[in-house]
């Protein structure tokens, strides 16, 4: 990594009382698994310094580095400023990576292994922001595990000041671009691929600074075989042109067109800040994220073996979340690991990869992550896996991906429900004689003549939701326990 400069006597400005200019309600936008508001009312730069003193006080990071990033919407270097004053008031030395995607500040965690802040919205609208907080190592905090505390702290800090450190942090500048490109290329090689042609929309995110570095040659690596159109590589947190979130299909339409026009083999789309990649073939059909869950898993575990082919005194484990299809923990037995089923949700898949030492994750909403990874999700490394396994054969990829999605899914529907408890019990009550679990919601499972089908009901963190996902082996049994399921949910 590159040092660009360093200074332990910036003007730290403020560190005490911080004067806000009313109550703010922090519990309206800590989430589950980091914090995501309106940019001026709930996240000002007032609110942000305090979670930055309250963090370095949560994670005992005084006299340590604490690395904080962002993205490129307009107020996120403002932000990460202010989190940077709080953080260096308790004590925190700041270690700022500046503009960068979400797994590059896991990355800097990682390498550093120290804790990290990287602030983006994802895929949020131009006037949302938030902070993604980790633990040393990339290690996930999520409400049960720490931003619970970091949140009450922080609220304290707000109403009386913060009280400054015996020793105040010191700051320092880091480009780590060049050494995550070169780390990744490192885990997966494309440069035996045939070549390929492949559209790629960055959204106005940050996959315009990132791919060029890894794909391409902005970051002083040798050329791929890969031939890139880019597709909205501007760095432009309003995003003139679609937002950045691939998980809406109408964000996909743009992508689509231009890879059937360009003949490209297949196409990536990447949210705001660069952490989950989507795939469309030459088609510009999506191809489903449990189908790529399905591939690196394979990979990994085949790459897993090839390093130390006696695992008889270590289980090779691979996480997959409990609506990702069925193919991918029969793909992870084939392939001679263990599927660890899990609750859906960012924080948990990483608490579970700790817990497991798993050598891979994989969720429906195309978050992958990597034991090479420190446990962290990272949708540039899964598109290389894909771009490798795909690259390796002659197939077109709504071919080759045919085989890792042979059943049916609903997709995830959303209802909104004033009374959780008793659609549940009317969702119960109408499958009887299913097999019935509660991992996360309630997963209802059985047999229509000879085909297997499964249906999830859980309720949003957020929001007076219940979100359904139905897979079933034939589209008849999935479509009919999905109206079945959504008739009993909406009664």
């Amino acid at each position: 990594m590159t040092t660009e400069s360093f200074e332990t006597a910036l003007p730290l400005e403020t560190a005490a009382p911080i004067g806000t200019t009313g109550p703010v309600d922090l519990a309206a936008f800590v989430k589950a698994y980091d914090i995501r508001g309106l940019v001026g009312t709930q996240l000002t730069d007032a609110v942000v310094e305090a979670f930055g003193a309250a963090f370095v006080d949560e994670v005992h990071a005084a006299g340590s580095d604490v690395v904080v990033g962002h993205d490129m919407r307009d107020s996120s270097p403002g932000l990460a400023a202010a989190f940077a004053r709080g953080a260096r008031a308790r004590g925190g030395n700041v270690v700022s990576i500046g503009l960068c995607s979400t797994d590059e500040s896991y990355f800097a965690s990682g390498r550093l292994s120290a804790p990290a802040a990287m602030f983006t919205a994802s895929h949020n609208p131009a006037s949302y922001n938030g902070i993604k907080l980790s633990r040393a190592g990339a290690r996930g905090i999520s409400f049960d595990t720490g931003l619970e505390a970091i949140r009450d702290r922080a609220a304290v800090y707000l109403r009386e000041g913060i009280p400054a450190a015996a020793s105040p942090g010191g700051y320092r500048e880091l480009d780590v671009l060049a050494d995550y490109a070169a780390y990744l290329r490192a885990l997966v090689d494309l440069s035996g691929i045939r070549p390929l042609k492949i559209v790629v929309d960055a959204g106005n995110g940050m996959g315009g600074m990132t791919v060029p570095a890894v794909l391409g040659t902005a970051a002083g690596l040798p050329a791929l075989p890969l031939d890139v159109v880019p597709l909205y590589f501007e760095l432009d947190g309003s995003f003139p042109n679609h937002e950045a979130n691939p998980l809406e299909p109408a964000n996909l339409v743009d992508l689509q067109k231009a890879v059937v026009e360009h003949g490209a083999d297949l196409g990536l789309a990447f949210d705001g800040d660069a952490d989950r990649c989507f795939v469309v073939d030459a088609n510009g059909d999506p191809v489903n994220p449990s189908a790529v869950a399905a591939i690196v898993a394979k990979r990994e575990v085949l790459k897993a073996q090839a390093e130390d082919a006696d695992a008889t005194k270590s289980p090779r484990y691979v996480i997959h979340n409990l609506i990702t299809s069925r193919i991918v923990p029969e793909t992870i037995r084939a392939a001679g690991a263990i599927p660890v089923r899990t609750r859906v949700g960012h924080s948990l898949i990483k608490d579970e990869m700790a817990a497991t030492g798993a050598i891979f994750g994989g969720e429906h909403s195309a978050h992958y992550y990597f034991r090479d990874f420190w446990g962290a999700d990272n949708g540039m490394l899964a598109a290389m896996h894909v771009l490798a396994e795909f690259g390796a054969q002659p197939e077109p990829l709504a071919v080759f991906a045919k085989g890792y999605n042979p059943y049916f899914q609903s997709g995830e529907i959303n209802s909104t429900v004033a009374d959780i408890p008793a659609a549940y019990a009317r969702v119960v009550e109408g499958f009887t004689g299913a097999d019935l679990d509660e991992l996360d919601g309630l997963t209802l499972s059985g047999d229509d003549d000879g085909v297997f089908w499964w249906a999830n009901v859980r309720p949003s963190n957020t929001e007076p939701l219940l979100r359904l996902n139905v897979e079933a082996g034939r589209r008849d049994v999935m479509e009919r326990v999905r109206d079945r399921a959504l008739g009993l949910i909406r009664a």
